[in-house]
């Protein structure tokens, strides 16, 4: 495999980009009226497309709202992309919160409603951790043995 992206649909690929870009520093790498192709501020491998929802590359049934799809963006600081969010008016889902497996995470939903997760690492809980690890057999559930 060479490389691997989503493509976000839009209504607005312009306003759509201008989201991105604005909250997360992501570089315009190619920008047209139907496709807006952006890179990650500090890792050219990290993609992301936005098609024009109703452009004739897009199947018909495939054109509208997105649904079923999370976007999950990791970043140094999910606080620090919290206040960003804050000042920018982003509709902010769930503010950040440590969750058990170590992450912190914050979800956002951008002007064409997909669910952005936000996410920085933090302390796991180390009890679920090791019930994960191996403890309980390695690869089975927690609570039963590997066979």
């Amino acid at each position: 495999m060479h490389r691997s992206f989503v493509n976000l649909l839009s209504d607005d690929p312009a306003r759509l980009r201008g989201w991105y870009v604005s909250l997360f520093g992501w570089r315009v790498d190619f920008d047209s009226d139907w496709f807006v192709h952006l890179q990650a501020p500090d890792h050219d491998d990290v993609e992301l497309g936005i098609l024009r929802a109703d452009h004739e590359l897009v199947p018909g049934e495939l054109r509208g709202r997105a649904a079923g799809v999370i976007v999950t963006i990791v970043v140094d600081d999910a606080d620090e992309v919290h206040a960003r969010a804050i000042e920018q008016g982003v509709e902010v889902i769930e503010a950040p919160r440590d969750l058990f497996y170590g992450q912190r995470r914050l979800l956002l939903r951008d002007p064409d409603g997909t669910v952005v997760d936000v996410s920085s690492e933090c302390d796991a809980d180390p009890d679920v951790i090791a019930s994960l690890s191996g403890e309980a057999g390695a690869g089975a559930p927690a609570g039963q043995e590997a066979q």
